[in-house]
């Protein structure tokens, strides 16, 4: 994917171009949610990341949510699409990113805690005690992902 962004990167230079992301959200069992602190701009946001020319949101989620956190995850169910995340990177390139945020469950892997490629480590946060984040969409996929669990948990204690 790389490659694909600098391809575009090289045609149009820093305008602001449209990418396509997926990205995950995984709860502990204190309700805090799990996020990745970026090697880039050190700010924080969901595991996720760009889709690769031919692949799925699905598939995106699955193959970005194990490079950002080191969990192997599956998919329970699409929470939403978020197409507001305007970003401006650290080398001047502008995009909108339309991501989609699934609520994903660990299957296997070990979580990130040490400094590698895209994170510098993952941690669990509570939605009122949220570190810097990358930008609002994530501020807001953040959100909409407390309140997709607060509805599921709800649903599993009352079926209890």
């Amino acid at each position: 994917m790389a490659d694909y962004i600098k391809e575009i990167r090289a045609l149009v230079g820093h305008k602001p171009i449209l990418l396509n992301a997926a990205g995950g959200a995984v709860f502990n069992d204190q309700g805090q949610i799990l996020i990745q602190q970026r090697t880039d701009n050190r700010t924080w946001s969901l595991p996720g990341g760009f889709m690769e020319y031919g692949e799925t949101f699905r598939e995106t989620v699955l193959r970005e949510y194990k490079e950002d956190s080191g969990l192997e995850v599956k998919i329970d169910h699409l929470i939403g699409v978020f197409d507001q995340g305007f970003t401006v990177y650290p080398n001047g390139d502008e995009c909108q990113v339309i991501s989609a945020l699934f609520a994903v469950t660990p299957i296997g892997g070990k979580r990130i805690t040490e400094e590698q490629f895209e994170t510098v480590g993952t941690d669990y946060f509570d939605e009122d005690n949220l570190p810097p984040l990358l930008n609002q969409q994530t501020a807001d996929m953040i959100h909409a992902a407390f309140a997709d669990w607060r509805k599921h948990h709800k649903q599993e204690k009352a079926s209890d």
